[in-house]
């Protein structure tokens, strides 16, 4: 139905109410008409029932015709009539004005609004309605029908339609698809929405029905929002790591989630359940009354560290927090109504971990401070916070440092400015940001700056210093640059490596460098040199057999000899100092060879210094060469001499020494072990102690120009290390010097020869017989030495090279006894020679001569036996003894 056609249909009902409302005036203006009617007959119809209005049972008065007939009454009746139509006029026109604003309102509403007749027919639909159906006519419970998927919706509209025509309201909540105008960017053309759909009957009208239709779409939504967070908040509650629960005031649980009963071993239902109460999970009950709620016994709310039952009975220490709820005044209410709201915070794991944590702490501490590496913290001043054991081991201090040291304190002066560089670096100052250690300050530490030390200067992470600058022993900060803050908690750390070994052995690397180089020098010149001495020292002999003392030549003869030797001693002592001497060791007696050298040693002292010998009871034999050893206590006499210009005392002392524990002195380790120690002082003038590390050097000496060669304490130290022994020296100026000598005991293995004095090696005959061969390609060498030979009883053969001595092996037949040959020769040398000469006659006895060192041959030989050594220069009587002695082993 068309809103037109209701239109008309309602101004026709207004009509006709209005024509009855005419009427009923009429009818009452007719009865005002009849004033002179009596008041009995009006009673009585009034009693009997009747209405003024009267209808088909009122009764009028018997002489109603007759006033009807009368001009007067017919007067009365127009008025009447004419009164009851203004009265039925003024009346429709009232109601068709309120209808308008009836109409006016519902169309006004933003919400759907439908009126349908008992037919189906719609009578009113309000423009909300219409655009909310997109235009589309006919009953609201028909369209919302046809926009709905669910079943269930169709069924309920249909009840509500059929509630409402039989005069019972409903109501239902449809989820429906309507059209959306225009699409949507997705492309969709209809949206989900709920709906509130309301059916009232129409009271006077039967049948009629008024749809009312509510979005509700945001409600819904909101209400899904707001249980989704209440479920999402209950399952945070249920399985938060923190416990939760709720008691009424008889302890009773109300509440409890997972982990709560995870941490008692009692499910959360059972909790609740009301078999446990509050006090039953307390390892310990308060003893005080505050009721059965109450874990603390103070009656009211609180929090504090509890012990709570675990799993199996065993203790848990948590923190509670409780709050007691449902107070009036300060007072419960009824004890139905009280309630708490706990939260429990296991701290089993807390307690742990500030354990471990402490524990971690003990254990960085302890390796702060045991560590092996010097560690001090430093403040953005440069003033040291912290320092570990390491730092006051190399500063040799015992108690901790003095607060407000600088790190600049600790090193020598002339060491701050590349430390100051190296704080600045590690700050960052000067536009330099390194963040970092950089590359190592080596700095002396300590009083007497003796310790060496290499320092790593790191900034700490997290500090930042910006134009940082040092100022005299302190590093003073100049400030933020403008736009950039200083991190609080700035500072350094310092890493501390004793380098004092290392630049000892560097020292040592340094000075065995040097003698290696004087070593090659003087072996290089060893050869061409001892070969002259040799000659020389040889011819002498040979004219002292025919001018003994006595002859006006032999004081010129033993003068060429004494020079001669005193040559050969110098190239012994480069090569002692060099450590390229040969040392033919042997097992000595300290004391008888300090006995021999006493006569020696007081003529080379002189009158004005007392010479003191004090001896060792059963001293310890060593093995050493007794000439080098000799040399050693003669150079060491010599400086001593030299250092008491004006007479003094020279002491010397032998002990046995039993050495513990590795003794460490300036990077020099001395093993454990018995020791025989020669001691040698002086009461002189003493060395300076800046010069105390420089004394073995080669060519170093504190004396005048021409005074020395500046080899004799070289030597010292080279012969005593070759000989497996240490050489350490004290010493104050002014007050005398102090050099200790430490010689290994020498174990005897068994059958070895007892140790021999000074005179070990008596005269004896030294003519022998046999054949010889010598090879020396030095004419003088080989002239003195064939000659020695033979005025010896022996018969020798000579060859000026190894080629020569192969073809004299060849073309003499004699049996030939020893072989002495030269190591180095043109073309063919001695160990080659010696090496084909074996491959024919193995068993020949061979003597090697040579100004070399015996280490340059042997190597090259390797274990063969049979194989001597006699070092250039030698002397007739050491040639002859030498060959007795390698006879004799042959005839043996």
């Amino acid at each position: 139905m068309s809103p037109s056609i209701a239109s008309r249909r309602s101004r026709l009902l207004s009509s006709i109410a209005a024509a009855a409302v005419g009427i009923a005036a009429a009818a009452v203006g007719i009865a005002a008409a009849v004033v002179g009617a009596p008041a009995t007959a009006l009673a009585q119809n009034a009693a009997a029932g009747g209405t003024p209005a009267g209808g088909a049972a009122a009764r009028l008065p018997a002489d109603l015709p007759a006033l009807l007939s009368s001009p007067a009454g017919l007067a009365l009746l127009g008025g009447g009539v004419l009164a009851g139509g203004l009265f039925c006029f003024l009346m429709h026109r009232r109601s068709r004005a309120g209808l308008r604003v009836y109409r006016s309102v519902l169309e006004s509403l933003p919400h759907p609004r439908q009126i349908v007749d008992r037919r189906g027919r719609v009578i009113f639909a309000n423009p909300a309605h219409r655009d909310f159906f997109a235009g589309r006519e006919g009953p609201a419970a028909v369209l919302l029908a046809e926009i709905t998927d669910d079943e269930d919706a169709r069924e309920q509209l249909e009840r509500l339609s059929s509630k409402a025509a039989n005069g019972s309201s409903g109501h239902a909540e449809l989820q429906i698809r309507t059209p959306r105008k225009p699409p949507g960017p997705d492309g969709e053309e209809a949206v989900t929405k709920w709906v509130y759909v309301v059916a009232h009957p129409v009271r006077e009208r039967p049948g009629a029905v008024f749809w009312m239709v509510d979005d509700i779409t945001l409600r819904r939504q909101m209400e899904e929002v707001i249980r989704s967070e209440q479920e999402s908040f209950a399952d945070l509650l249920q399985n938060a790591p923190i416990g939760f629960y709720s008691v009424d005031a008889e302890g009773r649980f109300l509440f409890a989630n997972e982990i709560l009963g995870e941490w008692l071993g009692i499910r959360p239902i059972d909790l609740t359940g009301g078999a446990h109460r509050l006090h039953d999970i307390l390892a310990e009950p308060p003893e005080t009354g505050g009721g059965a709620h109450d874990p603390f016994g103070t009656g009211a709310s609180g929090a504090g560290t509890l012990r709570l039952r675990g799993p199996d009975g065993m203790p848990f220490d948590a923190h509670l927090t409780q709050e007691v709820v449902g107070e009036l005044g300060g007072m419960p209410e009824a004890a139905g109504a009280l309630r708490t709201r706990s939260v429990v915070r296991n701290l089993t794991r807390e307690l742990a971990m500030a354990e471990a944590l402490e524990r971690s702490e003990r254990q960085f501490e302890r390796f702060f401070e045991e560590a092996p590496v010097g560690i001090a913290l430093l403040d953005e001043d440069g003033t040291i916070t912290e320092s570990n054991g390491a730092v006051r081991a190399l500063l040799q201090v015992k108690s901790r440092l003095r607060p407000g040291l600088s790190l600049l304190d600790l090193v020598s002066e002339q060491d701050r400015p590349a430390v100051r560089q190296g704080l600045q670096a590690a700050a960052g100052a000067n536009g330099l940001d390194s963040g970092g250690a950089g590359l190592p300050i080596e700095v002396h530490l300590g009083r007497k700056a003796e310790t060496v030390s290499a320092l790593f200067i790191a900034r700490m992470t997290g500090a930042r210093m910006t134009g940082t600058r040092v100022t005299g022993a302190r590093m003073t900060g100049s400030g933020p640059v403008e736009g950039e803050e200083a991190a609080p908690g700035g500072g350094f750390v310092v890493h501390f490596i004793d380098v004092t070994e290392q630049k000892a052995l560097e020292a040592q690397f340094t000075q065995s460098q040097k003698m290696q180089a004087v070593g090659q020098l003087a072996g290089g010149i060893a050869h061409d040199f001892n070969n002259l001495l040799t000659a020389m020292i040889g011819f002498s002999d040979l004219l002292l057999l025919r001018h003994r003392p006595g002859d006006q030549s032999f004081a010129d003869v033993m003068q060429i000899k004494q020079n001669a030797n005193r040559a050969a001693n110098l190239v012994r002592q480069l090569l002692a100092f060099s450590r390229q001497q040969t040392l033919q060791p042997k097992v000595l007696n300290v004391t008888d060879i300090l006995a021999e050298l006493t006569h020696l040693l007081r003529r080379l002292i002189g009158e004005s210094i007392e010479l003191k010998l004090v001896h060792g009871r059963d001293l310890g034999a060593v093995k050493a060469d007794q000439g080098q050893l000799e040399q050693v206590i003669i150079n060491l006499a010599v400086n001593a001499r030299d250092a008491m210009a004006e007479g003094g005392q020279l002491t010397i002392t032998t002990a046995n020494v039993p050495i513990e524990r590795d003794v460490k002195h300036k990077g020099e380790v001395m093993p454990a072990g018995d020791y025989v120690r020669i001691e040698v002082a002086d009461t002189g003038c003493g060395i300076r102690e800046d010069l105390l590390d420089r004394i073995f050097e080669p060519f170093f000496s504190t004396k005048e120009v021409g005074a020395g060669t500046g080899l004799g304490l070289s030597t010292v130290y080279g012969i005593v290390k070759q000989t497996g022994g240490f050489v350490f020296v004290q010493s104050r100026e002014g007050r005398g010097t102090n050099f200790s000598i430490f010689l290994p005991h020498h174990l005897a293995a068994k059958g070895e020869a007892p140790p021999l004095g000074a005179g070990g090696e008596e005269s004896r005959d030294l003519t022998g017989i046999g054949t010889v061969l010598l090879v020396e390609d030095e004419d003088g060498v080989r002239a003195f030495s064939a000659r020695a030979l033979r005025n010896k009883g022996y018969d020798v053969l000579e060859a000026r090279s190894g080629d020569a001595a192969l073809e004299v092996l060849n073309e003499n037949q004699k049996p030939i006894d020893l072989l002495i040959t030269d190591v180095v020769m043109p073309k063919l040398d001695g160990p080659t020679l010696v090496r084909e000469v074996r491959e024919t006659r193995p068993d020949l006895k061979v003597i090697f001569i040579s100004g070399y060192t015996e280490d340059t041959f042997r190597k090259r030989l390797g274990e063969e036996a049979g194989i001597h050594f006699l070092p250039k220069p030698f002397s007739l009587r050491q040639l002859a003894g030498k060959v007795k002695e390698v006879m004799r082993e042959q005839s043996a």
